[in-house]
Parts: C-alpha cells; sequence; structure tokens
C-alpha cells in the first residue's frame, strides 16, 4: 500500500499481540513472558515435587511415611518464597502501569486541545477521530507520524466501547461522561488493526478500525491534503448528486466542508473517497462497494444507524459520482 512517497504494509497476524510494534505493547508483551516464565518455574517445582513423592511413595507403600510433627523453618520457607514471588509480579506490573498510563495533564479542561492530540469518540457502531493541533476529522481511520508518542483522549457518544490496537497499545474503554486517555505510538510506518473490544451492541463485531503509520513527512502531507476542502463539482452526476445530498435528508446527519451540511451525527464525509473502508470495515470503499451501502445499509449491517432510503438507480449514480469527489 503506498502513502505518499514512502510504502505502507499491511501487517497481517494471526496473533498480533506477540508481534508489538511499539514501546508500549513491547512492555506488554514482556511483562507477559516474564509472567509466564514465572509461572513455568513454579509449576515445574510443584510438578517435580508431586513426580518424587508420587516415586518415593511407590517404593514405600509398606511402610508409614516419617511424621513431621512441625518445622519452624520449613514454615517460613513455604511463606517467604510466595510473597517475594508475589512482590516480584506486582513491582514489575505496577512498573508497566505506570509506562502506559497517560495521566490528563494536573487541571484538564473539557476540551481536548488543552490535553490531547487526538480525540478518540466511539458511536455505535464507527470510531469519530478528531486531531487537536489542525482540526482535521476522519472516521475509522487514524493516521499517525511513526515514532512520535500521542496522547489519545478518548470518549464515548451512547454506550461503553473498548479502544484496542494489539500490536501498538493497551485495551482502554470509552466510557460516556468520562475522558480516559492513552498512549498510541508505532515505532515504524505500517498499518494496524483495530477493534472494539467491549460489546457494544447489535453491529459491535463490525466496528473496526485501522491505524496508519506514515513517515513523519508523510503524515504531514496527509495532513495537508485534508485540510484542503474538495472544490465543488462543476456539471453531470457530480452537481446533481451534491444538489440531491443537499436537499435529501443527507444533511441531517453528515458534515460536509465547504457545504450547508454540517451535522455531526453520522461521519464526517469532507475526505470520504480518501478513505478506505466503510461501514466500520464491513466493506472496501470502491465505488461500486459505495454503490452497494447506500443502496441499503441494512443488507449489509443490520441495525446501524443509517436507513434504507430506497434510492433508485439514478439517484445512487448521482450520490456516488459526488462522494467521489471528496478527496
Amino acid at each position: 500500500m503506498q502513502f505518499g512517497s514512502s510504502p505502507i504494509s499491511v501487517v497481517a497476524s494471526t496473533f498480533p499481540v506477540f508481534q508489538p510494534a511499539s514501546p508500549q505493547a513491547r512492555a506488554i508483551h514482556d511483562l507477559f513472558i516474564e509472567v509466564l516464565v514465572i509461572s513455568g518455574v513454579i509449576f515445574a517445582i510443584v510438578a517435580g515435587l508431586i513426580v518424587i513423592a508420587l516415586v518415593r511413595g511407590r517404593k514405600l507403600a509398606a511402610q508409614l511415611p516419617k511424621q513431621e510433627f512441625g518445622s519452624h523453618k520449613a514454615e517460613i520457607a513455604w511463606m517467604v518464597g510466595p510473597v517475594i514471588v508475589v512482590l516480584w509480579i506486582a513491582a514489575i506490573t505496577a512498573k508497566l502501569i505506570l509506562t502506559l498510563n497517560a495521566f490528563p495533564k494536573a487541571h484538564p479542561d473539557r476540551e481536548m486541545q488543552a490535553d490531547a492530540q487526538l480525540l478518540v469518540t466511539g458511536h455505535q457502531w464507527w470510531w469519530e477521530v478528531q486531531y487537536a493541533e489542525s482540526g482535521v476529522i476522519a472516521a475509522n481511520e487514524v493516521h499517525i507520524p511513526a515514532g512520535k508518542k500521542i496522547r489519545v483522549l478518548l470518549r464515548s457518544d451512547d454506550v461503553i466501547h473498548c479502544f484496542w490496537v494489539p500490536r501498538l497499545a493497551r485495551k482502554m474503554d470509552c466510557v460516556p461522561g468520562r475522558d480516559n486517555y492513552i498512549w498510541l505510538q508505532a515505532s515504524e510506518p505500517g498499518v494496524y488493526q483495530g477493534r472494539c473490544a467491549e460489546y457494544c451492541g447489535t453491529q459491535h463485531a463490525w466496528m473496526n478500525f485501522k491505524v496508519y503509520v506514515h513517515t513523519p513527512a508523510d503524515f504531514d502531507k496527509w495532513v495537508a491534503g485534508h485540510l484542503v476542502v474538495p472544490p465543488p463539482p462543476a456539471g453531470g452526476l457530480a452537481e446533481a448528486g451534491k444538489d440531491l445530498f443537499l436537499t435529501a435528508t443527507c444533511v441531517d446527519c453528515h458534515t460536509i466542508q465547504g457545504t450547508p451540511a454540517q451535522a455531526m451525527i453520522g461521519p464526517d464525509l469532507t475526505h470520504l473517497a480518501a478513505r478506505h473502508e466503510l461501514g466500520g470495515g464491513v466493506i472496501k470503499n470502491t465505488p461500486e462497494d459505495l454503490k452497494t451501502w447506500l443502496r441499503n445499509p441494512q443488507a449489509l449491517k443490520p441495525g446501524c444507524k443509517m436507513p434504507n432510503f430506497k434510492l433508485d438507480d439514478q439517484q445512487l449514480q448521482q450520490l456516488v459520482a459526488y462522494l467521489e469527489t471528496l478527496r
């Protein structure tokens, strides 16, 4: 996949949590391995003692085992050992938590600009992504520069969602009325799958998103491109599609910069044609798939907030022609 001047690889993995691509994910991975080793050693010791007891017990089956009526040294040893292990695990876990937590500033403002570089809001069933510095708004795609630690403010517009990119960051809930923070960072350019990890209703399985990690130069180009308002179409199907969009109920839910459409119920469509997927990952964003989506969103994503407007073929062609100009 090509973005700007540098290729970005789409990384697929059966177990992405075992392929960390950020310092935060690496820390989680290393803690898991460390705890796994500790648990394995304990298991081996206990299993070994059981095997020894079984073997010796068979040899001495005709005799009573030696009776032990108490040993302060043995009791202290059996107590101190587990306590040390528990404290060890608690210490490395606490260190990880302090490393991962993206604390807000001392007196956070409710406005995202005072606290975070990104505001991600969970909706049923899609993600809204707003950039504090530039004001760019995207949907179901997070674009960040490689190597930079980004503070993300997480909110929910309806029910509890959970923002999770297995190869980049920890899970963090998006809770209505509460601000949560997370660090998002990637060591190298790539495309990383994200999901909602908290059941949030009928289409929870199709509340996906992707994190597109660019080189710093290509990220700046992406931001600059999304600050440009697409010019209005001149004539043809595209102009007819714009007129249809602005006179139909589309304007009641969506925003397109440079037009009277400024509603914020559904995703911002200003640069819809530049996105790679539709409906939270349910289909690719191609002209034909876009037409399929507009024909009947409920057939692809039952229960989603966009109803079937029963558009005829001419209206579908006009809308698709117009929306394809929004790059």
